[in-house]
């Protein structure tokens, strides 16, 4: 079942924006303009996580989050307000994380990744065709037959499953997979994606975009 995420956000351009990649990702969105549209979405129906702006009309962010922790909804804000005194404020409240705008989408899709991991404890397998990846106990199988993936390749792989349709950059697949640490060169990620085309006979399935990077192609 897809997760349903409300996005609460008074700029229709940003909105717009994460309504747009959060479908691509296969999650349900619904949209809520000001404070008092949120309260009245979360009262008709269930969400498994809201992205919350806090400059809003009506009700601010910070006034809406009780409404949020009465349906047991966690909550990330997503704000231009960089200070540290909302940040300290935001977290202090409940909220699961706070991202600052501007964001970069694939980071706020791992952040929406880890909160839903945290409240769906049996969201234990990703499922990409015939591949079957068991995040715990870290192993791979296609067509019932278990592959033998290395470290980077296995993280490069729940990457792809984990944003399908999504292009992502080399570089964005270095931070994520190898860490903001990492020196080496993109031409690393394109050993490894070939490794992974090989290993689970994905060809143009993992397709490469001329001059950006990756996607795992989707069905129409």
């Amino acid at each position: 079942m897809k997760k349903r995420i409300l996005i609460v956000e008074d700029d229709l351009s940003i909105s717009k924006l994460i309504d747009t990649n959060l479908a691509v990702a296969g999650y349900d969105t619904v949209c809520a303009t000001d404070g008092r549209q949120a309260v009245d979405a979360i009262a008709a129906q269930h969400f498994d996580l809201a992205l919350c702006d806090i400059m809003l009309p009506e009700l601010d962010g910070f006034e809406l989050l009780p409404f949020m922790q009465e349906k047991q909804i966690p909550v990330i804000y997503v704000s231009a307000k960089a200070d540290i005194q909302s940040r300290v404020q935001g977290l202090r409240l409940g909220a699961e994380d706070y991202l600052v705008k501007p964001f970069d989408i694939l980071e706020l899709l791992v952040r929406m990744e880890k909160v839903l991991s945290r409240f769906s404890a049996s969201e234990q397998k990703l499922v990409y065709q015939d591949i079957i990846v068991d995040l715990n106990s870290h192993t791979v199988f296609k067509a019932d037959e278990q592959i033998s993936l290395k470290p980077m390749e296995y993280e490069l792989l729940c990457t792809f499953m984990k944003h399908p349709g999504m292009v992502l950059t080399r570089e964005k697949l270095l931070r994520q997979v190898w860490g903001d640490e990492y020196i080496g060169e993109t031409r690393t990620v394109d050993v490894h994606v070939a490794a992974l085309r090989k290993k689970l006979a994905l060809g143009e399935k993992l397709a490469t975009v001329y001059k950006l990077g990756y996607r795992l192609e989707v069905d129409a």
